[in-house]
Formats: C-alpha cells, structure tokens, sequence
C-alpha cells in the first residue's frame, strides 16, 4: 500500500485536477434515532439532500489531493421516508424552523485543505479528509474517511461519519412532553459523483 500524506507538503491546484461535485448523481442522508414511543414504533427518520455543490482538487496518478469543499443548502433537506404527506410536512418544518433554524444558518459547509490519500488498488483510494464542519453556526473540526474509486473522467467517493447535535447547539427534537425524541447522535452516509473539468 503507498500513501501520500499532503499535511507536510501540500501539492498546489496547478498539480492538480478540478473535479465538480454533480449534485445529481450524488447522494447524501443523514439518519436520526428515535426514542420513547417513537422507537417502540421502529421509527428512526431518514433525511436527504437534495441541493448540495462543492469540488475537490485531486490528483489520481500522484494519490494527491490538495483541498475539498462541500456546502448543502439547508432548506433542502427532506424526509425520505414513506410516511404520509401531513407527517413529511410537519417533520421538514419542525426540522427548519426548531432544528437547524434555515432561516438564520442557510448554508452547512464542510471544508479540507489537509487531505491523506492511501491508493489501495488500480484506482481504487481511501482518503482521510481532515476537515472543518461549520453547521448551525457552530464550527468544529471533523475528520472523514472516504473510499475513492476513479471511473474515467468522474471520481465516486463513498463514506460515513456520526456526530452529537448537541456539538452544534442543536437541541434534539422532543415533542409530546418527551413522548417522542430524537437521540443526539445522528449519522450521515454519502455517495458523491464529482467529474474532471477540462
């Protein structure tokens, strides 16, 4: 295995390829977990993006990358789960106007400029992205790691991490005088598809 740590030496944009997130073809959901009367029903909400932008720098023949950056439009997020259209409602509004307040904080914005790529196969990656997450106002440092695979012209990377709203001065869902609760943690999973600009 070769590994190419770009925290001592970073590699400049020049030496690098520009690669744009394609929002439509990529996927990104964030999981809640439920308790109280919630969790006896097996019910733990599925959130989706469905507005997200960014790019990244990176050079697949190198296994270099110089800097990511990802920022979701707040408002876009929505319930993903088959529920009825009253309850989808009630949910996305509960989850803008209490939770992430969109109105205030419209943007989620994560950003990389230390980025550790190991090549694991023909074309095949993991990177370790340590980044910063500004949500809700709040910054804080967030590593991720991310599986990479090169097909083409178009990279697709892969992944998942978990965080403690509470971190963000986020005040997890309760309602029902605490009958129905979300836990603090949630986790998020993603798939984007970025592709090469000539």
């Amino acid at each position: 295995m070769t590994q190419t740590s770009t925290s001592a030496e970073e590699p400049s944009a020049a030496e690098t390829d520009r690669f744009i997130i394609d929002s439509r073809s990529s996927r990104f959901t964030v999981r809640a977990f439920a308790t109280g009367m919630l969790a006896a029903m097996g019910h733990n909400p599925t959130i989706g993006v469905r507005d997200l932008k960014g790019e990244v720098n990176f050079n697949p023949e190198k296994a270099e990358a110089s800097s990511f950056r990802l920022v979701v439009k707040t408002s876009s997020l929505g319930v993903q789960d088959d529920i009825s259209d009253k309850d989808r409602r009630e949910i996305e509004r509960i989850m803008n106007q209490d939770v992430l307040q969109s109105a205030e904080f419209p943007e989620i914005l994560y950003e990389a400029a230390g980025i550790s790529i190991s090549k694991m196969g023909d074309m095949l990656f993991s990177a370790t992205l340590n980044g910063e997450l500004t949500l809700h106002g709040v910054k804080r440092a967030q590593p991720i790691t991310a599986r990479i695979s090169l097909l083409g012209s178009m990279i697709r990377a892969s992944g998942d991490l978990s965080l403690n709203q509470t971190d963000y001065n986020i005040k997890p869902v309760s309602v029902a005088g605490g009958a129905i609760k979300l836990k603090d943690e949630v986790k998020f999973s993603f798939e984007i598809v970025a592709r090469r600009q000539e």
